[in-house]
């Protein structure tokens, strides 16, 4: 069987994210409207394939939601530019740890990020 490798992404938000969501903006005291807001997240799918279940607002067989509402809602493109650089990780625990550091480090940047 393949083991299973996860990817880290990263999907640009519409700004409307910053004012018509009070906990993204509460997440993000740091953003001074300059830069962009961002989603930062893991896969095991390509990012492509998991920006579209974003979009399309995807349930798994069992009818649990595995889309985030707030790239359902405000969701641009894929940004690879910030992700690239990020070899895939082979443990979920360490793809959920990398995804943290990077949206730490983009927030430290000055962009607005949401991640889980």
């Amino acid at each position: 069987m393949a083991k299973v490798q996860y990817q880290i992404y990263v999907i640009e938000l519409s700004k409307r994210v910053f004012t018509e969501n009070r906990k993204f903006r509460e997440a993000n005291p740091q953003f001074n409207g300059v830069l962009e807001c961002l989603y930062v997240g893991m896969t095991s799918k390509s990012p492509k394939e998991r920006f579209e279940q974003h979009k399309t607002g995807y349930r798994n067989r069992k009818g649990y939601k595995l889309s985030s509402t707030i790239v359902q809602k405000y969701g641009s493109y894929l940004r690879p530019s910030l992700y690239n650089h990020i070899d895939p990780i082979n443990s979920r625990e360490e793809a959920l740890k990398k995804e943290e550091q990077l949206a730490l480090e983009l927030r430290r940047q000055r962009y607005a990020v949401w991640f889980n």
